[in-house]
């Protein structure tokens, strides 16, 4: 096959579009991808023979399932579960469970798309999935949270395991539901074995998981400033989300000198002038984990803080962490960022900028993190927890603390290596996407046409 003979980027997206339709998150996030990958590939035959990039954007599979179970007050009630398994070529499938009732096979598709790149730029052998249902766990009791969970597991018990598939949690399922899971799987098979992460570490979840993500992000973030000559300490953030990884990405920012000034859920957000201490974190992880309240609630704890409607992104500062969900800062919202003079973006969460977001980010050469890069420590210490229960062994936080970081300045000098461009500027979205590509795909080209 000649060169010239190859499919164009738009003849390509036509294809996904086609075989993929309405399923608009998925398709986007194929697109941010092909856009740079198309142009790595250009002379590289090879992998245009053996259509890597059109396998790679095919799930090996998509498992749906009908989830019943029991509310408080008997009523019989009835979700949709999925797994999907998007590719295995460097190791087992890897990615969390998000319950909300925002999941659609769409949604996890790309969440599963996404996860085979982040992983790969780990650099541990781990290969990419997702999965979740459309249950929405606020309002829920313990009890029916549990009896949805083991509802679940029991469905989702046959198609995962230590050497196949390990999930981990994700938005709506925390520590709780990844217990309750757990202890269903424990039951169905009579086998302990890391088949889930995020456990407790009193039934072998690894030390530094809750704070990976957001931790990561920071690090990756404190990266990208080096680089440039700069550093996190003096410097302003908005950060968006209240949950584990904000909250987390905030004590970071913190801890290194920076100073917080928002936070924010569903509801909108609160904007603190003073800075969010240690001390206000702690009580948001508080009001969040234990009491489940919002976070409108921060203005009656602390003067001086004030709540709006809306997301955060119109506050001026000088670092922006968007750590709350997928395309939660659009094009004008990354304009205003701009006009502020924000100098980095780093994503905690996944895809939470949308196209026309990056290519505004891109176009004023501002520094920009993607999620696939930027928030994989998350996955790279439950990768550490599943070596931890393989070995049955514990490391201590400051071990795993010290392997986080070495991931983390890994995984920048990956997309550096790739994404340098003539000025000095880093295209850091080329350099995740070709980094994350090129192992997986090498790998795949090893195994044949399967």
């Amino acid at each position: 096959m000649a060169v010239s003979d190859h499919v164009d980027l738009e003849t390509f997206m036509a294809g996904v579009a086609k075989r993929n339709p309405g399923q608009t998150e998925f398709i986007q996030a194929v697109h941010e991808v092909a856009q740079d990958i198309f142009e790595f590939m250009e002379d590289k035959v090879h992998y245009h023979e053996a259509q890597i990039l059109r396998r790679m954007a095919e799930p090996d599979r998509v498992i749906s399932f009908r989830v019943c179970w029991e509310d408080d007050n008997h009523n019989i009630r009835v979700q949709r579960g999925w797994r999907v398994q998007n590719n295995n070529a460097i190791g087992p499938y890897k990615g969390g469970i998000r319950f909300h009732p925002s999941v659609t096979e769409s949604v996890l598709k790309f969440l599963a798309f996404e996860q085979t790149f982040k992983n790969s730029l780990t650099g541990l052998p781990m290969g990419g999935g997702k999965g979740g249902a459309n249950f929405n766990p606020k309002g829920k009791s313990d009890a029916e949270v549990m009896r949805f969970c083991q509802s679940f597991m029991s469905e989702l018990y046959r198609h995962i395991g230590p050497n196949t598939d390990v999930p981990a949690g994700d938005i709506g399922v925390g520590g709780r539901e990844i217990g309750y899971m757990f202890g269903q799987y424990k039951r169905l098979t009579n086998r302990w074995e890391g088949v889930l992460t995020g456990k407790g570490q009193e039934y072998g979840g690894s030390e530094m998981r809750p704070e990976a993500t957001g931790y990561g992000a920071v690090y990756f973030l404190q990266n990208m400033l080096k680089h440039q000559g700069m550093d996190v300490e003096g410097h302003t953030a908005v950060i968006s989300g209240s949950g584990n990884v904000a909250t987390h990405a905030a004590e970071k920012i913190t801890q290194l000198g920076g100073k917080v000034l928002t936070l924010s859920d569903s509801g909108g957000f609160i904007h603190d002038p003073d800075g969010i201490s240690q001390e206000k974190i702690d009580w948001v992880k508080h009001l969040k984990t234990v009491k489940r309240g919002r976070i409108s609630e921060y203005v009656d704890e602390f003067s001086g803080a004030t709540f709006h409607e809306g997301r955060p992104w119109g506050v001026a500062a000088d670092l922006a962490l968007p750590c709350a969900t997928q395309n939660e800062l659009n094009e004008g919202e990354a304009k205003s960022l701009v006009g502020n003079g924000v100098k980095g973006v780093s994503e905690g969460a996944n895809m939470p900028t949308t196209l026309e977001g990056v290519k505004v980010f891109h176009d004023a050469k501002i520094m920009y993190g993607p999620g696939k890069a930027a928030n994989a420590g998350g996955v790279a210490v439950s990768g550490l927890e599943m070596s931890q229960n393989s070995e049955r062994i514990s490391w201590n936080s400051e071990r795993l603390g010290d392997m986080l970081t070495d991931l983390m300045e890994g995984i920048h000098g990956k997309c550096t290596e790739y994404g340098q461009q003539e000025g000095g500027y880093v295209d850091y979205v080329k350099g995740a996407n070709i980094a994350g590509f090129k192992k997986v795909a090498d790998a795949m080209m090893a195994f044949g046409v399967v």
